[in-house]
């Protein structure tokens, strides 16, 4: 089942988002370390889930949870304003979701439920006056390129360098609506 977390749930979103940047390919997917985030408080992870919880605020995750309970998996959508500018410094041209800390634990992946995730959060975002929904994959990260064109998102042409990474970029896929 996939659904929004609620904001009592920052414990289990805490422990999800600590796993997955143990995953091998974490150094690729994510720009967060292991180490940065199990620094952070306590406090840092109830708020992130509070305002992740609200309907009608700028940013939701939504979980996949297994028959037990068990989260496997998550992704954040964020909503990005025309006229503003992202993380990366890039302008924003249109209203337009944004997907972040997508994750799937591996005993899951390959049976649709990225797809799923990644469904759920587009169709939040298009609700929300969303005219596209993007994310970006590293240039390297083969795998996660396959699962991101299954769920319909294609590149864009548009190439991020990473500040704190010379050698490497993310490239930017998109799902019109």
């Amino acid at each position: 089942m996939v659904r929004g977390i609620r904001a009592t749930e920052w414990a289990e979103a805490k422990r999800l988002r600590l796993d997955a940047l143990q995953d091998p390919v974490a150094h690729l997917a994510f720009l967060e370390t292991y180490e940065d985030a199990v620094a952070r408080p306590d406090s840092f992870y109830r708020d992130r889930a509070e305002r992740s919880a609200q309907e009608d605020s700028g940013a939701r995750q939504f979980i996949a949870e297994a028959p037990d309970g068990t989260w496997v998996g998550s992704v954040t959508v964020l909503i990005e304003e025309a006229g503003s500018t992202d993380w990366a410094g890039f302008p924003v041209e249109r209203r337009q979701g944004h997907v972040v800390g997508v994750f799937v634990r591996p005993e899951h992946r390959g049976n649709g439920l990225i797809q799923a995730l990644l469904a759920t959060g587009a169709a939040w975002a298009c609700e929300r006056g969303a005219e596209r929904v993007r994310l970006l994959v590293h240039e390297d990260n083969a795998r996660a390129q396959g699962a991101y064109r299954k769920a319909g998102f294609v590149p864009s042409g548009v190439i991020v360098p990473l500040e704190n990474r010379p050698d490497d970029s993310e490239l930017e896929f998109v799902l019109d609506r």
